[in-house]
């Protein structure tokens, strides 16, 4: 248990300080972007273009993980349907075959 929640921990903690670089990034990009610099070269930076942006990023990324779960589902059933062909064609020794859900 010990291992698996600290792999976990890794895990969890490498992703979201990778996305919150990519984050940060992304809006160093757009701050660029929708930089305006005038004829006197004062910056002026519309923050609210910006925001807008990111919030459209983070919209994309719900939108991929309701499709990666959904996706996730499908996978799901396939492995389902592999587990119970090879419990019912290959079985156990002396051809005794595997019921459905056994702990066999």
């Amino acid at each position: 248990f010990n291992c698996a929640f600290r792999a976990g921990a890794v895990m969890g903690f490498s992703l979201c300080g990778l996305a919150i670089l990519i984050l940060y990034g992304l809006c160093m990009i757009y701050r660029d972007t929708w930089t305006i610099i005038g004829n006197d070269g004062n910056r002026w930076i519309d923050y609210k273009l910006v925001f807008e942006t990111v919030a459209g990023f983070g919209l994309g990324g719900s939108t991929i993980a309701m499709f990666g779960r959904v996706g996730g589902g499908i996978f799901t059933k396939a492995a389902d349907v592999g587990a119970d062909l090879s419990g019912k064609v290959i079985g156990l020794k002396g051809g005794k075959k595997l019921d459905e859900d056994s702990p066999y």
